[in-house]
């Protein structure tokens, strides 16, 4: 697969009007990567990078997972802003946004986006970027695989070798606790730390102890970027809430941290979850956390990802993401490997978002959605919808590109 092939592919499809995805690490939890009578562009042979050290910059193929990327800008001490599970692929996750490990640093992977190379709907290939295409530019930061196919992207990348890193757990009981602490603490910790509010229970993996697997927790799992001299007083107030079940905190290169959920998930997984953005972590929020952090199976979580710090320093407008007013970006995945089990996620997962909803900012982060109608896709995008809707027409008049969160073309 090359660019030739790509261009030829949606000339085709478009001319015969054949239903369209496109697919690159498959991890859309709603099935977005993929069609049933259609046909699917796999982008996935398409995973070539080249990081440029000078200019401190990665160009990375549209088919690449993050874990590919990870593995090449470490060499020189880099990294770009991305997710937490390093078998994502670039495209999906960057394209909506790009929250992980990173973001409370160096912002979101959008932000980090100085320009992509892009088959268009009527088959014409362009580089957008700030000074081309520049309405282009704006869409594809944030409003998802509406525009066009990506078949490269140009990242700015940032000085992260080694990170001090790892989980801290506490019992499921605690959550309310815990979560109560976290709210107050984080928002003023220095950027340099991330660390991810998470309920969820322990994976039988080596790295845990055995008499905690499958034990039902919460708890965060931090990152430390700045100096190591400065990693014990920032986590000093993190190791003083007190019995943990775990302190998994400990130096390690960051490609290890990236791809620590991988394991976990492998592909062939059932999958349901839905998501919002939260200014805040209100009471009422904690007693739905409370309610519903037991998970129902071993693979299921909730995970509240901070999206300030760096995330704020960009322009509400700059960009096509519309929630730079949110502090957290939140997602409650249902997941098992049992089919039998579908039904049993799905509700939980419902159930939990149900009781959390009306805390939230009322917009979801575009990665984290089922098809859950065009409302949700409004609301996502908020007031950038009406121009996002322009920029549509203008690249995708017929809407070709529509198995996505979907942005309709203005008429």
């Amino acid at each position: 697969m090359d660019i030739a092939d790509v261009v030829t592919c949606v000339r085709v499809a478009h001319e015969h009007d054949v239903r369209t995805a496109i697919r690159c690490g498959g991890h859309s939890g709603a099935g977005l990567g993929t069609c049933d009578g259609g046909l699917v562009i796999d982008l996935s042979l398409m995973r070539g990078v080249r990081v440029d050290p000078s200019a401190g910059t990665a160009q990375v193929e549209g088919g690449c997972t993050w874990g590919a990327v990870d593995h090449a800008t470490h060499e020189f001490g880099l990294a770009v802003p991305s997710g937490i599970v390093s078998t994502t692929g670039v495209g999906g996750l960057a394209l909506g946004g790009g929250s992980g490990h990173l973001s409370r640093a160096y912002g979101l992977t959008i932000d980090n986006l100085e320009a992509a190379d892009v088959v268009l709907a009527d088959g014409t290939f362009v580089t957008a970027d700030a000074e081309t295409h520049p309405d282009l530019f704006w869409a594809l930061r944030g409003g998802c695989g509406n525009f066009g196919v990506v078949t490269s992207f140009r990242f700015r990348c940032h000085p992260v070798r080694n990170v001090i890193a790892g989980p801290v757990f506490y019992d499921v009981s605690r959550t309310g606790e815990v979560l109560r602490w976290y709210r107050e603490f984080l928002p003023y910790a220095p950027r340099e730390l991330n660390g991810f509010f998470l309920v969820g229970a322990v994976p039988p993996a080596e790295q845990f102890p055995a008499q905690l697997h499958g034990h039902r927790v919460c708890g965060a799992l931090w990152i430390y970027t700045g100096e190591t001299s400065r990693a014990e007083d920032i986590l000093a107030p993190v190791r003083q809430l007190g019995a943990p079940l775990l302190d998994g905190i400990g130096e390690l290169p960051f490609p290890a941290l990236q791809s620590a959920f991988d394991g976990l998930y492998p592909p062939g997984l059932q999958w349901y979850w839905r998501g919002d953005f939260f200014t805040q972590i209100t009471d009422d929020a904690i007693a739905a956390h409370e309610q519903y952090a037991e998970v129902p199976t071993l693979h299921s979580t909730m995970h509240l990802y901070p999206v300030d710090g760096a995330v704020h320093d960009v322009a509400a407008d700059d960009t096509a993401f519309a929630y730079r007013h949110a502090n957290w970006n939140g997602v409650i995945a249902g997941v098992d490997p049992a089919p039998a089990n579908a039904d049993l996620i799905r509700e939980w997962a419902i159930r939990y978002w149900e009781a959390l909803h009306p805390t939230s900012a009322g917009g979801a982060y575009v990665n984290f959605m089922m098809d859950e109608g065009h409302d949700r896709v409004r609301a996502t995008y908020g007031a950038h919808f009406a121009r996002l809707a322009d920029v549509k027409a203008m690249y995708d008049p017929d809407n070709f590109f529509h198995i996505n969160p979907n942005i309709p073309p203005a008429r």
